[in-house]
């Protein structure tokens, strides 16, 4: 049986994350206050905490769009999505707006910059704004169009009220300002999958292990994920899209996550190694030291 429980793995693993969080915090909110370049350290912060914690991420194909602005939907399983997409991500986060209120990781999804959205239709205005004023900096977001975590064993349906959000306002001014085009939207969809434990493939029941979702409790949830073993997630980045290519949001939605669930498939039955072995991937591009890379402080700083 893959991924013993060890009570002493946990505690270890949890005093390593609270002390490396108090190491990064204070000079990464000192850069914060500073408003110095600060993006970089998070990504060595959320490298560090899946160093810890005992998550290994394996891009196992596709890179990062350079392209800008850019629109990051992945699938949701769990908190620890978190963790992957940031250590391999220079990236923020967009969130619902109870995540700002937890203990502790409130706090750590302010100081990330995370850009909290309401629920309610007739308060994701300020929402709406904050995002188009984050992407037309030039920085990259990452949204959960699925609105919610899932068990790991698919992919829930894309709302495509979500990415309304991420449409700038329309345009007032007229004359010469009316006409200067404004960069088309990226959006690069990102399949993720927890598959290994120790080496061993993860099957359908040892996901809820990982996957967190429904009515289960955090702490719980969490402590049983620090006391397993070495889990391995593994990462397809999909190749980006112009949004203005498809003519609504919700046939964006829908190309999107067609593309997140057929790679989410291929994970969890393991075609995607195959897939990316028989592309001949260069090699100054392996996925395996792609996923070494991400999950060492030190390379965040690349």
């Amino acid at each position: 049986m893959p991924g013993i429980f060890s009570p002493a793995r946990a505690l270890w693993r949890l005093t390593l994350f609270l002390g490396w969080t108090c190491f990064v915090v204070p000079p990464y909110a000192t850069l914060l206050g500073l408003r110095l370049p600060s993006r970089w350290l998070a990504r060595v912060y959320w490298a560090g905490v899946a160093r810890v914690i005992g998550l290994r991420i394996r891009v196992v194909r596709g890179r990062p769009s350079g392209r800008r602005p850019l629109l990051i939907l992945s699938n949701h399983t769990s908190y620890l999505d978190i963790v992957t997409l940031g250590a391999l991500l220079d990236a923020g986060f967009v969130a619902k707006s109870e995540v700002g209120t937890w203990p502790g990781f409130g706090l750590i999804a302010r100081l990330g910059r995370t850009v909290f959205v309401e629920r309610k239709r007739s308060r994701t205005g300020q929402g709406r704004d904050d995002i188009a004023r984050r992407l037309a900096e030039g920085e990259p977001l990452i949204l959960f169009p699925e609105g919610t975590s899932n068990d790991g064993n698919r992919v829930l349906p894309f709302k495509s009220a979500l990415l309304a959000v991420a449409e700038p306002p329309r345009r007032r001014d007229s004359g010469a300002a009316a006409t200067r085009e404004r960069p088309p939207l990226v959006v690069q969809p990102v399949s993720l999958a927890y598959t290994r434990v120790d080496g061993v493939p993860v099957g359908y029941g040892w996901r809820p292990f990982y996957a967190w979702y429904g009515d289960m409790d955090l702490a719980p949830h969490l402590w049983a994920a620090l006391a397993l073993g070495t889990i391995t997630v593994e990462v397809i980045l999909h190749d980006p899209v112009e949004a203005a290519a498809h003519p609504s949001r919700k046939a964006l939605a829908r190309h999107c996550e067609a593309l997140v669930s057929a790679g989410v498939s291929d994970l969890l039955s393991g075609r995607a190694a195959d897939t990316a072995a028989g592309a001949g991937t260069p090699a100054d591009d392996d996925p395996t030291d792609q996923a070494e890379d991400a999950t060492a402080p030190h390379a965040a700083r690349a």
